[in-house]
């Protein structure tokens, strides 16, 4: 499920007592979004732009205010939600930040939280500059080296640099520079976007204050956003236009702006990546939600934002959602395609077995870092509970069909018994006869249930007295034939009642065979995801890797030996974690699959025989 917005909604803003808060009605639209996002948030200071670019991206003209004073339009952080132009079944997040700098606020914590935010809650980071991408611009970007302390990947201490893990979390770069007037080259030659950028970040040699301060913020920018694209945009009207850019149609801009614009959209379009969690977990719009309110909790009780708790926090909340949907979709379906009661036990097991496997699915693709599978086996055991109750309703709405059909098709012999006309000699082999016939009839019935040979034992025991009766006021039998017919009435019974175990045991057996599907079924995509998340850590050190690998080879290239070596280490270590991580993944698989296999068996008896006692215990609960 997604949702269009018409117009952008506020976020989180600044409250009345200068607190960061985020918006409920905010929350609620993005609850609504179970679709994966991506999430383009864009920052920079005030009055250069940013609210354009993120109209044009939602394509439309209005949206994001725009202003034409030095007075900044966007306070707090404002969201457009839109279907993806591209990635279908996605649903494309866009975040305007207020303006950073803004004289009126002059509130440089609130800035720097402003930012931090973005960064976090972001796919893609789009930095917003005027002008030209020379010292003054790198440093008005000094929120970038100030990230480390607004900003905690574990929520324990280590002697690791966690700049290290901001490679893995923060999201790609993308840096814009509006109003460009200089011609894109070096020493004559032309030049790419990209590597004036690129050029623009190398660092000085040396260890003066000085060359520390100017190597400080292009390092940070460096190493904790390895991704890095940039778009440069000449002045899309004259001055005197400025003022109704909103109003404008791309025939009244410069050509040249347009299609700057339309490659950056484009660009955006086909290369911005959905936004996940560490461990390359995707983030839906919910969870995106939650995610803002963790963060901004965090801030507003004068913590700094921990990316470790912040995910335990939503696992929870999110796993706690998954089942409850979970279970949800399985009783409406169940509701809607049970009809009670079915003809065979095995038609309810099919059933049954399909909306399992559709529970699960919902459950699997809603929860993330399930401890020990808490959830997961809380789920099992729910449904399993519902399908209990599932069965022992269609048991006993069978007993009521069967009673009404016996009760009907057995009227006549009731008729005959209460007028007396079996009591009198050869009344017993009549009335024998008679129960015979209309059992035959009774099995000829349609729409019994699981329950009709029960059913009819049990009418049947309710008239043994009364054959009995009726054997003996027979004095037509000789004292032979009326032996022959009590053996001939005890064989009857005893047949009925094979006949009624044997339905029992075919309704037990079914669902001990239901435990064992879906114990199965759950097993399957645990591993499924399991293997999922293996390869989502895999490319994600992949990628981290790589970065480091870029950065090391350009520092080389700039004659940084010293930090290129430095680097190495962080690459060798990066590469050990994940050798080690390798070799213990098929014991930790193993070790999962055997704790979840011992939990399940405690409600799902049927999967393991060394709780055969315990499957004693089960049937009875369906067969007092």
């Amino acid at each position: 499920m997604t949702l269009t917005m018409a117009e952008p909604m506020c976020l989180i803003e600044n409250g009345n007592d200068g607190k960061l808060q985020v918006i409920p009605q905010a929350l609620k639209a993005l609850a609504q979004i179970d679709q994966r996002v991506v999430v383009v948030a864009v920052v920079g200071l005030y009055r250069t732009g940013k609210s354009y670019l993120m109209n044009k991206l939602a394509g439309k003209r209005k949206g994001f205010a725009l202003g034409a004073t030095v007075q900044s339009k966007t306070k707090g952080i404002w969201m457009w939600c839109v279907p993806h132009p591209v990635k279908e079944g996605h649903t494309l997040v866009l975040l305007d930040t207020e303006g950073l700098g803004d004289v009126e606020k002059g509130d440089a914590k609130n800035d720097i939280w402003i930012f931090s935010l973005a960064v976090l809650l972001s796919s893609t980071l789009v930095y917003n500059s005027m002008g030209t991408i020379d010292n003054d611009a790198i440093q008005r970007l000094h929120y970038v080296t100030e990230l480390t302390e607004h900003i905690k990947v574990k929520s324990k201490a280590d002697n690791e640099d966690e700049s290290i893990e901001f490679v893995r979390i923060f999201p790609s770069f993308v840096w814009t520079v509006r109003d460009f007037t200089l011609t894109l080259e070096f020493d004559g030659k032309p030049v790419t976007a990209d590597e004036y950028l690129d050029k623009s970040l190398q660092l000085k040699n040396g260890h003066s204050k000085k060359v520390q301060e100017y190597n400080m913020p292009r390092s940070c920018l460096r190493n904790f956003f390895p991704s890095r694209k940039c778009f440069v945009f000449e002045r899309p009207a004259a001055t005197e236009k400025m003022k109704e850019l909103s109003e404008l149609s791309d025939r009244e801009l410069e050509p040249s702006f347009v299609e700057q614009a339309n490659e950056f959209c484009d660009y955006i379009y086909n290369k911005a990546e959905i936004k996940t969690l560490k461990g390359g977990i995707p983030v839906t719009g919910r969870l995106l939600g939650n995610l803002a309110k963790v963060y901004v909790d965090t801030i507003c009780s004068n913590q700094v934002p921990c990316l470790e708790n912040a995910v335990q926090a939503l696992s929870q909340i999110e796993n706690a959602n998954a089942v409850q949907r979970a279970v949800a979709h399985y009783r409406a379906k169940m509701g809607e395609w049970v009809v009670f009661p079915t003809e065979t036990q095995e038609e309810l097991s099919q059933i049954h077995g399909t909306m399992v496997k559709e529970a699960l699915k919902i459950f699997i693709e809603n929860s993330f870092k399930d401890e020990d599978q808490k959830h997961q086996l809380e789920l099992m055991k729910v449904l399993q509970k519902e399908y209990e109750a599932i069965c022992d309703k269609n048991i006993q709405e069978s007993k009521k069909v069967c009673q009404s059909i016996i009760k009907r098709v057995f009227q006549p012999l009731e008729d005959r018994l209460s007028s007396g006309s079996y009591m009198s000699p050869g009344g017993y082999r009549k009335y024998s006869q008679d129960i015979q016939n209309y059992i035959r009839k009774y099995r000829s019935e349609h729409g019994r249930g699981v329950m009709a040979e029960e059913t009819l034992k049990e009418y049947l025991e309710g008239k043994k007295k009364t054959g009995e009766t009726i054997l003996a006021a027979d004095q037509s039998l000789t004292e032979a034939e009326h032996q022959m017919e009590v053996e001939r009435a005890r064989t009857r019974a005893l047949e009925q009642e094979k006949q009624a175990a044997k339905e029992k045991a075919e309704i037990y057996e079914r669902m001990i065979k239901d435990q064992q599907h879906t114990y199965n079924e759950n097993v399957e995509q645990l591993l499924k995801k399991m293997e999922e998340e293996r390869i989502s850590a895999m490319r994600e050190h992949e990628r981290v890797v790589e970065a480091k690998l870029k950065e090391q080879h350009d520092l080389l290239k700039e004659g940084f030996k010293e930090k290129a070596e430095l680097l190495q280490k962080d690459i060798d270590g990066l590469n050990r974690q994940r050798e080690k991580e390798q070799v213990e993944s098929p014991s930790l698989f193993s070790t999962i699959l055997d704790n979840v296999g011992q939990a399940a068996s405690l409600f799902l008896p049927g999967i393991l025989p060394k709780v055969g006692g315990m499957a004693v215990s089960y049937m009875s609960r369906f067969f007092k």
